[in-house]
């Protein structure tokens, strides 16, 4: 318990934390619609106003994070800023895609409930234009504003509509529709069996981000939900008028009430992550411009493809990894593969196995079916972003070292074995003092090139 308390317990304390957030935040925005303000709202919605803003809530805090586990080259300096002050959090960094994911099934529940509770909202706010009578409060809510349209508590205008018209001619009901499908086809073309088998329809499907977030950030704009305003509520106590509502405005009674929607929030929440991305991507371009050259091209058994390029200013530690993007086949798509040279060495290397469209591409760009040599000015242009760092960064700070991988994920630790060697020969020294392998792959002599 001790051993797992020291490896997993940061990592549980914070999904317990953002358990707990997402948990606050649920019941606080609950509770905060059902204050006098919301009265007359929940006249005609009932509890399904807060049933639907309080995971908009959740939403937005789930959104200001998404982004932040892939953002590669911030993770990266954080890692590196850590490290100095505490192992243990820096290797929760390299559990970046875990959080992703659980962040994206916790924005898929709450736009759930989110989308059921206002599917309700809707049929009300129809029902109650629909009743047409007087004495029916309801209704003479929904009346309020239908002179001049400026203080109005019901967005359905007319009784001669219906819900579905209304969803495809708001702004919230648009962009609510449109986030929603691009929702879906992101977390349906994530799930692995697509992922493995058609990575090119989960890489194009997720960039539907953009317009997730433009329709977010837009959500709001149209103020669907609106209440009273403060002012209203000082001179209109809806506790106290509610009861009379057929002389409201005349004399002696209560003012009629006036209603107005709540500015829209998302853009606060998600800005601040939204630029940091922004920043992450121009660093990535301007890292993809970067020229590239092929050295030399290896074709090892199994379908294993050896590149050994240079890049001017390339630094790397044992383990990271790099994105390779070659325009040839792609200008869009980048495929992430782990480093196989050592930092010793005055080249970079990655081995690629054949596995899918891209790699066999690749494989047949570079020659790998041909038998004559080809000429360095026929291999494609490649595109390298990184590196990148993971958790076998920290190799040489432990005093034993045990390597654990089989087929092509044995890759991080031919890096890991070269240094290994390279050390040995320079006579450098290492904290470390036994490094114990145990890796099957038919060509890991050619992988590590030593013997240790």
């Amino acid at each position: 318990m001790g051993n797992f308390a020291a490896n997993e317990g940061l990592s549980i304390f914070v999904i317990l934390v953002w358990l707990g957030i997402n948990v606050f935040l649920f019941v606080h925005f609950y509770m905060a619609f059902l204050v006098d303000r919301y009265y007359y709202t929940r006249v005609i919605l009932g509890q399904a106003l807060s049933w639907a803003r309080a995971p908009a809530a959740c939403l937005n805090f789930n959104c200001m994070l998404i982004l932040l586990p892939v953002c590669r080259n911030l993770l990266s300096f954080l890692r590196g800023s850590i490290q100095c002050c505490s192992r243990t959090a820096a290797r929760q960094l390299d559990r970046n895609l875990t959080f992703h994911k659980l962040v994206a099934y916790m924005i898929a529940l709450h736009t759930a409930i989110h989308i059921i509770a206002h599917l309700f909202n809707f049929e009300r706010f129809m029902d109650s234009q629909l009743m047409i009578n007087s004495s029916y409060l309801p209704y003479v809510l929904s009346q309020i504003g239908n002179n001049d349209n400026r203080s109005y508590l019901n967005p359905i205008r007319s009784n001669e509509t219906n819900p579905t018209i209304v969803m495809f001619t708001t702004i919230a009901g648009l962009t609510g529709v449109v986030i929603t499908l691009a929702l879906i086809l992101i977390i349906t073309s994530s799930m692995e069996v697509i992922r493995r088998s058609y990575f090119e329809v989960f890489w194009f499907t997720h960039h539907l981000f953009i317009v997730f977030f433009i329709g977010l950030v837009l959500h709001g704009v149209g103020r669907i939900v609106r209440g009273q305003t403060v002012e209203s509520v000082n001179v209109h106590n809806p506790n106290e008028c509610h009861s009379h509502f057929e002389t409201w405005g005349q004399n002696n009674s209560c003012p009629v009430p006036v209603f107005a929607g709540n500015p829209p929030m998302t853009w606060k929440w998600v800005v601040g992550p939204m630029f940091l991305y922004v920043c992450e991507r121009l660093v990535r371009f301007y890292r993809s411009q970067q020229k590239v050259v092929i050295t030399k091209v290896v074709m090892h058994p199994s379908k294993t493809l050896e590149l050994q390029m240079k890049k001017k200013g390339f630094k790397m530690e044992v383990g990271q990894y790099v994105f390779i993007q070659c325009p040839s086949i792609s200008q869009l798509e980048w495929h992430p593969f782990t480093l196989t040279s050592a930092p010793e060495e005055d080249h970079l290397s990655v081995h690629i196995r054949i596995v899918g469209d891209w790699t066999q591409a690749l494989y047949t760009a570079c020659g790998g079916d041909k038998t004559v040599v080809l000429d360095a000015w026929t291999l494609p242009k490649m595109a390298i972003d990184g590196p990148f760092g993971t958790a076998s960064e920290d190799v040489f700070r432990y005093e034993v070292v045990m390597l654990v991988g089989a087929g092509i994920g044995v890759t991080p630790f031919a890096s890991v074995l070269k240094s290994v060697w390279y050390k040995h020969v320079q006579e450098n020294n290492v904290f470390t003092k036994k490094v114990i392998n145990s890796t099957k792959f038919s060509c890991i002599t050619s992988f590590i090139k030593c013997y240790v």
